[in-house]
């Protein structure tokens, strides 16, 4: 076992469905580690790998740039990041710095993806989480787009204009972390907190705000949409609600490449939902999802045993409001749900898909048709990423202990595994933004509120979990009074640089190992 400070063990295992290996990424091998005990209950081994190895502070390559960081003052020759050996990095595009298109780069980075761009460059499409006149480095101007294409001026009730809210900025980055240019990309959105890329080189940025006119007089519009944003567009792009999509409390989704979009809901009683574009065969370029679809939530077939003590799943009775339905409470006794959801840890259950009707509501009221309609229920679906055919995503929050969960999806086999659940914050703490690697690892974005009592260096991290199933840090945050969440995870194309925000600060970081390899904790593992 490494030395982790923080992270002793977590409850983590994979499984295998009859004549089906079912685990994170589909790679993590062997390791069910459950152990029947009497044959009435189950005891889910955990353990910690080395991965790359201990962390230790770091100092930026781009250090002597950061003399004059907003908010923070001079950061010259200040360690930044606790990396492993052998890794560098740059801390670029930083909240309050001018941008290429004059508007200053706006703050609370968070979701992100990184696509080719031309000449060889890398372009990384990033949200900001920004409410409509959210102050950041002394400016309320956020996401205010030059070309004046904004979704929503902000202008209601005799509002101001010159807010831009929320939305998305584009950074045009070199082999070596180096920022080329960076512009808005989309404006007048409001809380845009993550998203999802799609096959053909675009963004999806999700509002996670449902305000209209008559809720927060200051909007000309709904709000509550998916916005598609080009990879390079050079300019904001023309901002288009994705309508069919559903308005709700979006979070994050994730994208096949038939172009089915799977979608998280930022809500204590959420649903999962999957759109089905209409456009004829399948989605294919930037635009096709206008066409609109069909949107589905997910059911959890609820006469299902655990494999482990033969316990029955968890159900509640929704819509809260209105009671009409048994649904599967995937929450935990951590959020009230009828029995703990551990024995089904790492076990395939049986779905099905309920369509929706009511997908532009005027009310938050998606989810209360989806659970009308039995849709299971998720506390907090937040970050999410497809990978070789599967789909993933993050509960913040979930579980017993109220820590966090991260779900899989398998569409081939029409099943749903429960693959982690934290069971204290010591061992993951509230995991959001998710992203994978080349190699099927999995990063965690730490936002959690815990930390060892007295530890002056507490902060947020980055958690791999490897392809065994064993835990890791990759990445920790040690900004001097800065403990704000890691955001945004995400791999050049290629997978040997990682991206990742720190939202609070709000920089964008490159991350590459010295030997400009892959990022692979296996690599490391080969070497030794």
């Amino acid at each position: 076992m490494s030395n982790l400070s923080r992270r002793q063990f977590i409850t983590l295992m994979s499984a295998a469905a009859a004549g089906t290996a079912m685990a994170p990424m589909g790679l993590l091998q062997t390791r069910r580690a459950i152990a029947k005990i009497n044959g009435e209950s189950c005891s889910p081994a955990s353990f910690t790998v080395d991965g790359f190895g201990p962390l230790s502070p770091r100092l930026p390559l781009n250090s002597a740039e950061l003399g004059n960081v907003a908010g923070k003052g001079d950061l010259r020759n200040v360690p930044l990041l606790r990396l492993p050996q052998g890794f560098q990095y740059t801390a670029i595009s930083i909240r309050g710095d001018l941008m290429s298109d004059g508007v200053l780069v706006p703050g609370d980075h968070d979701g992100m993806a990184a696509f080719w761009s031309k000449r060889g460059f890398v372009a990384l499409v990033r949200n900001h989480e920004l409410s409509i006149d959210e102050k950041e480095a002394g400016s309320t101007v956020g996401c205010l787009a030059p070309n004046g294409k904004q979704y929503d001026p902000f202008t209601g009730n005799n509002n101001p204009s010159g807010f831009g809210g929320g939305g998305t900025s584009t950074v045009i980055v070199d082999r070596y972390g180096r920022k080329i240019r960076d512009y808005v990309s989309l404006g007048g959105t409001i809380r845009n907190c993550a998203g999802g890329p799609t096959p053909w080189g675009s963004w999806i940025s999700c509002e996670e705000n449902v305000s209209t006119p008559k809720s927060d007089p200051r909007t000309t519009k709904k709000h509550g949409y998916n916005f598609e944003v080009p990879s390079e567009l050079d300019e904001a792009v023309d901002p288009i609600p994705l309508i069919a999509m559903g308005r709700m409390n979006h979070e994050a989704v994730s994208v096949d490449r038939r172009g089915i979009v799977y979608q998280t809901e930022d809500r204590g009683d959420s649903a999962y939902y999957k759109f089905v574009p209409k456009v004829r065969g399948r989605a294919r370029r930037f635009g096709d999802l206008q066409e609109g679809g069909d949107l589905y939530a997910m059911v959890i077939e609820k006469n299902q045993k655990s494999d482990c003590n033969k316990d029955p799943l968890p159900t509640g009775i929704f819509p809260i409001e209105t009671p009409e339905t048994e649904c599967v409470d995937t929450r935990g006794l951590g959020r009230g749900a009828q029995g703990s959801m551990l024995p089904f840890l790492g076990q395939p259950l049986k779905v099905r898909w309920v369509k929706l009707e009511d997908v532009d509501p005027e009310e938050d009221t998606l989810r209360f048709e989806a659970q009308a309609k039995g849709a299971a229920v998720f506390w907090r679906g937040e970050g999410a990423w497809y990978y070789r055919g599967k789909h993933y995503w993050v509960c913040s929050g979930a579980g017993d202990a109220a820590e966090g969960q991260v779900w899989c999806y398998d569409p081939r086999h029409e099943t749903v595994t429960m693959i982690v659940e934290s069971t204290d914050e010591n061992l993951l703490d509230g995991p959001d933004n998710m992203t994978v690697g080349r190699d099927g690892t999995i990063y965690l974005c730490e936002d959690g509120s815990g930390g060892n009592e007295g530890d002056p260096n507490y902060s947020q991290y980055i958690v791999g979990v490897d392809e065994e199933g064993g835990l890791f840090q990759f990445a920790h945050n040690i900004i001097p009074d800065d403990t704000s969440e890691f955001a945004g995870a995400c791999f050049s194309p290629d997978g040997k640089y990682m991206y990742v925000n720190s939202q609070g600060i709000g920089i964008t970081y490159c991350i590459w190992r010295e030997d400009n390899r892959l990022i692979a904790p296996r690599l490391a593992f080969r070497r030794r």
